[in-house]
């Protein structure tokens, strides 16, 4: 490590970006302190147990492996001593209305058979299209995903370059859904990449198909699935970091980021004030400047941007084996359009809505009893704006069970053993996620990339922020490369 005379930092939230960061500011050198107000770690990518079913509460599906084994390598450990994990193959299983069922395949030549034998679309026809989307991904990764977009000097990198020149190439003028039924022309194939825009809470009739490097990374790329499952990434961060000698204070809620004479001074807790050199927020962008710092000029315009969506999800224990699904599921609406317009335009649940059904116990069967599934059961909903949830959910999961019961041809109700039930307002308590949206900013404009908020403070020196809701956004990988780009501006 790097030497920086014990110089001090303060990591706000043990979001997997906050412990990303704290990982990688010990190893400059720092000596560092990780404050977080629940009791446990992961921010959304946490644990939960009832009545012999394990849960995994968040984030469910796992590409990019390599930005976890970076922090590994970084700090000079064998990955393999804390994590393992295993490439899927398929991916997902998809279910339509009228019965066709249709799995996603690892590789471009796998996943364009299997698609082309269930819609009757030309191989060659999809796998030009991923040709298409890698083009999109290796134009773009440089620009969105590794560099600060908020720093000057990086537009003149030449890879910078490069991706800005070519950015009439990148798809950013068509909305997903355009350019998804240009290039791929089978409805259900269509909607199957349309499905791609909720991965950061988005409308695919709105988001722009440069968002199809989703599909890319995930097809041709790849998914895998952690050992133990999704809440192993957050174990075994948080060993490492512990092994390198970070500090953790949980049930420990910051009160405020405090500032002198236009730079970090600490942060103040409940009983005491504590002075850093650095401070690094992973609390939600919005909640970091209303919560945390109310006296600091607050950026009106881009705390103002449009929120992702939400979701309902209902934990299940189930007291049964479904051979027929999958680690990874989706129940599709007969109408996907009408769905997303029910969420961002009517702010409301549409009555046959989209259902994603996760069940880790297929890969680790401990995380249900014999004979049993624990099921992630999800739907895509507003965030919240003052909707009667109550009613809401109650109607959402009379529909959600009709659907499964109608596609599985099951009554599954019979087979609920227990149940947990996550809603907007549940996931804006337990994580800070303003207003319950999942995702920060929705992306439903061809400028969202550019109106999120940098990873450092302009107005207050040694300020800096990570996490799904800033550059480059949300899911596991961005959000390690969010933490990574942070930290590569502290010198």
């Amino acid at each position: 490590m790097s030497s920086t005379k014990n110089k001090s930092c303060a990591v706000i939230g043990a979001g997997i970006s906050g412990i990303a960061a704290s990982i990688r500011m010990r190893n400059k050198g720092y000596e560092v302190t990780v404050f977080e107000a629940n009791s446990f770690a992961g921010g959304k990518l946490s644990t939960e147990s009832n009545k012999g079913y394990r849960f995994d509460m968040g984030p469910s599906v796992f590409t990019m492996p390599e930005y976890v084994d970076e922090l590994f390598l970084l700090s000079k450990k064998n990955p393999r001593d804390y994590f393992n994990y295993k490439q899927l193959n398929p991916v997902y299983r998809y279910f339509f209305e009228n019965g066709n069922v249709v799995d996603s395949f690892h590789g471009k030549r796998e996943y364009a058979a299997e698609m082309s034998k269930k819609t009757g679309v030309l191989e060659s026809t999809i796998t030009k299209y991923l040709d298409k989307t890698e083009k999109i991904y290796n134009l773009t990764a440089e620009v969105f995903l590794h560099n600060s977009l908020h720093k000057f000097k990086n537009y003149f990198t030449k890879a910078i370059a490069k991706g800005l020149l070519n950015f009439g190439k990148i798809d950013a003028f068509n909305t997903m859904n355009e350019s998804n039924k240009k290039g791929l022309l089978h409805p259900e194939l269509v909607q199957i990449f349309n499905r791609y825009a909720t991965y950061n809470g988005s409308s695919p009739f709105l988001a722009p198909a440069t968002l199809n490097v989703i599909p890319y990374i995930e097809i041709v790329k790849g998914a895998y699935y952690p050992e133990g499952g999704m809440y192993s990434i957050t174990e075994s961060l948080v060993r490492l970091a512990k092994d390198i000698g970070v500090k953790f204070e949980f049930n420990t809620p910051v009160e405020e980021i405090v500032i002198e004479q236009k730079k970090v001074k600490g942060v103040k807790l409940k009983n005491s004030e504590l002075n850093f050199d650095i401070v690094i927020s992973n609390m939600d962008m919005y909640n970091s400047y209303k919560k945390l710092l109310p006296k600091a000029k607050q950026p009106i315009k881009t705390l103002n941007q449009p929120k992702s969506s939400s979701g309902i999800i209902f934990y299940w224990g189930i007291k049964k084996q479904f051979e027929n699904l999958k680690l990874h599921n989706i129940l599709f609406s007969e109408n996907y359009k009408e769905e997303f317009d029910s969420i961002f335009s009517k702010k409301t649940i549409h009555d046959d809505p989209t259902i994603y059904i996760n069940i880790t116990s297929k890969y680790t069967p401990s995380d249900a009893p014999d004979g049993c599934e624990n099921w992630f059961t999800f739907i895509n909903v507003p965030n919240n704006s003052g909707q009667n949830w109550g009613e809401l959910i109650k109607i959402a999961k009379q529909n959600v069970i009709k659907k499964i019961n109608r596609i599985l041809k099951v009554d599954i109700e019979p087979y609920i053993e227990c149940e947990i039930i996550f809603d907007p307002r549940v996931i804006e308590n337990r994580t800070s996620s303003a207003f319950g949206a999942i995702y920060g900013n929705s992306s439903n404009n061809k400028f969202a990339a550019f109106l999120r908020h940098p990873n450092f403070s302009k107005e207050i020196n040694n300020l800096y922020f990570c996490g799904g809701s800033v550059h480059p956004g949300s899911s596991i990988p961005l959000c390690l490369l969010s933490a990574k780009i942070t930290t590569e501006l502290i010198q």
